[in-house]
């Protein structure tokens, strides 16, 4: 791979090629990208989705839109830093062409500003209750009728496809979603393959899929345009990372260790001697024992360990990249950049501890329980009903509930796969509050 294809300015539509030279530097395209994803509705949901603590009102928990803007904000950081070495190496990616190093922040920023705008409600639960309705639920019945790699893709639901989906699918009037450069189209993809086959090596491209089958050939057109590298074979799609989807994998990383671990210190899940004992292994070459020991509120002391600590791991994740950027561009490098980190021990035992204290708490499991029954029910009700209208035999139930679809999702799918995905993009745009909301509407519950 090389730099000038990877940092492509082109749009899905363009007949014309963009020139970053051409570009007019107070409207730079990357930064348009990131104005289109934060002004989106479905970036806008994010305020009313999980990120740690499911449907929970208190002003100390992340939601996904906020847990989104750190990253956006760390990945520019991370973005900027390497871009700063590459234009180094590589000097003529700014004489020729006109890069500058905040290029690589901004599409850092912009594609891990989106990075979770696909994922349903209820955090990572909710896309486990999206497979399962079909892998062991009602939707079980629809697998006969679908090849073997859309069934894939109904029972092992993901959020990083689905976001894909969100960006640049199009829709009547709107050709090619959000229509971002494909620069930062890359950088998202984390897992640049298709669903199917399920982890084929140990490389972390493979580890989950970017895709679904009714996004294939715009995502080829992407990785074609951006010079990825193909690593599948025969009828199976899959290709080597765009090298800045590690920078923003590594910021993601950066943020959900740290900050859901603040989170569950601002909520007491996890004590503050913990938090030092812990956080002290990170941040024992910059803390400022004078500065910390004069803090006076436990907010203000997790916030400057917090602070310290993301410092020191964006500047090894940097360092990883650099070491290992001509690897990363021959498709040779299958870790994530946190796990060749002189801090992944450290990492880990933050992880683990937030694992025991805070996602297996127990508000997380019941808030988790009550929306498995939420996303089933409204997957079971809304499929029922678009699949009989489609087939003409729609209840005047099933015709008053595809009423409250909202406008955009009134077109007609003649495919089952693409009927049944079209339902499940539908509930995975919902908020926890409106998924609640609709689901005590449909089954007549004042709760």
């Amino acid at each position: 791979m090389n730099w000038e294809q990877l940092l492509s300015l082109k749009r899905q539509g363009d007949t014309t090629k963009r020139l970053r030279k051409e570009q007019d530097d107070t409207r730079l395209g990357f930064e348009v990208d990131y104005d289109r994803i934060i002004f989106s509705s479905a970036f806008r949901s994010l305020q009313d989705k999980t990120q740690v603590i499911p449907l929970s009102k208190t002003d100390f928990v992340h939601t996904r839109l906020t847990h989104s803007l750190e990253v956006s904000v760390v990945g520019r950081s991370i973005g900027r830093l390497v871009g700063k070495k590459i234009i180094e190496k590589y000097p003529h990616l700014k004489e020729i062409h006109g890069f500058h190093m905040n290029d690589f922040g901004a599409i850092v920023a912009a594609a891990s500003l989106a990075h979770d705008i696909g994922n349903p409600p209820f955090g990572h639960s909710g896309e486990k209750a999206i497979g399962e309705y079909f892998s062991i639920g009602n939707g079980q019945k629809y697998k006969d009728q679908l090849n073997d790699k859309e069934w894939q893709d109904l029972i092992d639901f993901e959020g990083n496809a689905n976001g894909f989906s969100v960006l640049s699918s199009t829709r009547n009037g709107i050709d090619g979603g959000l229509r971002l450069t494909y620069a930062v189209l890359g950088a998202f993809m984390k897992y640049p393959k298709e669903s199917l086959p399920k982890k084929p090596t140990t490389n972390i491209a493979d580890k989950k899929y970017g895709f679904f089958q009714s996004d294939k050939a715009s995502f080829q057109e992407v990785a074609s345009e951006l010079g990825m590298i193909s690593n599948k074979t025969g009828n199976d799609i899959g290709y080597e990372r765009h090298p800045l989807a590690y920078l923003v994998e590594a910021a993601d990383d950066i943020c959900y260790t740290i900050i859901d671990f603040e989170d569950g210190m601002n909520l007491g899940l996890v004590s503050e001697d913990f938090a030092l004992e812990y956080l002290i292994k990170l941040v024992k070459d910059s803390i400022d024992t004078k500065k910390y020991n004069s803090l006076t509120t436990k907010e203000d002391r997790i916030s400057y360990l917090r602070a310290l600590a993301i410092g020191s791991l964006i500047n090894d994740v940097v360092k990883v990249f650099v070491e290992n950027e001509k690897a990363i561009l021959e498709g040779k490098f299958p870790f994530a950049l946190t796990d060749k980190s002189k801090y992944k021990a450290q990492m880990d035992d933050i992880i683990k501890l937030s694992v025991k204290n805070i996602y297996q708490s127990r508000e997380v499991i019941e808030k988790e329980l009550t929306g498995y029954q939420i996303i089933n029910t409204l997957l079971d009700k809304f499929t029922t009903a678009f699949n009989n209208d489609f087939e003409g035999k729609a209840t005047n139930f099933d015709k008053l509930l595809l009423k409250l679809l909202p406008e955009k999702f009134h077109v007609e799918k003649d495919h089952l796969y693409d009927r049944l995905l079209h339902i499940c993009h539908f509930v995975s745009l919902l908020t926890d509050g409106n998924a609640f909301i609709l689901y005590n509407t449909i089954t007549a519950s004042k709760s």
